[in-house]
């Protein structure tokens, strides 16, 4: 905390004033960062349309997220793979239940037989995975420079969710 109110010019009383402690201060920061994200991804479940073309606009919105905001995608992964179930139990209710809940509401509409909880994670999955695996992805075998192009991604992920759907 001493070293973050230098860096941003402050004193660390004027900073714990505010926050106080540094998991106070964290999760406070990622409620900032995710607030516009989860209004955009959101707003593409929310929005008009049948449950096919909503899904259609999520995939594109998150995966237009994941693909322009490397830091975002970044702290993400970092608290996945971290593991702490304390602050992942405080990231969830604070940060991703809004979406979630949309996601999951969006899953049951496209699959009442399926469990949304995990349709929702896995229609989330499909996209987050592919940029987990951007690094090694190029040197396998059939690789190619288009499978990093957003739209190419969008449109892969979302044809392959409505063929598993029965929509295509």
């Amino acid at each position: 905390m001493r070293d973050l109110s230098k860096a941003v010019g402050i004193r660390a009383a004027s900073l714990y004033h505010h926050f106080p402690d540094k998991q106070s201060l964290y999760l406070d920061a990622m409620e900032y960062v995710f607030a516009d994200k989860a209004e955009g991804i959101t707003m593409a479940l929310n929005g008009n349309g049948t449950p096919f073309e909503r899904l259609e606009q999520f995939v594109t919105r998150f995966v237009e997220l994941m693909g322009n905001d490397p830091n975002f995608r970044a702290l993400l992964q970092r608290e996945l793979l971290d593991g702490d179930e304390a602050r992942l139990k405080l990231l969830a209710e604070r940060v991703f239940i809004g979406p979630f809940q949309a996601i999951a509401a969006l899953a049951e509409d496209l699959a009442p037989d399926c469990d949304p909880h995990m349709l929702a994670i896995s229609m989330a999955g499909l996209v987050l995975f592919h940029f987990e695996t951007a690094p090694i992805r190029r040197f396998l075998p059939g690789g190619q420079p288009k499978h990093n192009d957003l739209k190419v991604v969008a449109q892969h992920v979302t044809r392959l969710l409505g063929k598993a759907l029965g929509e295509n």
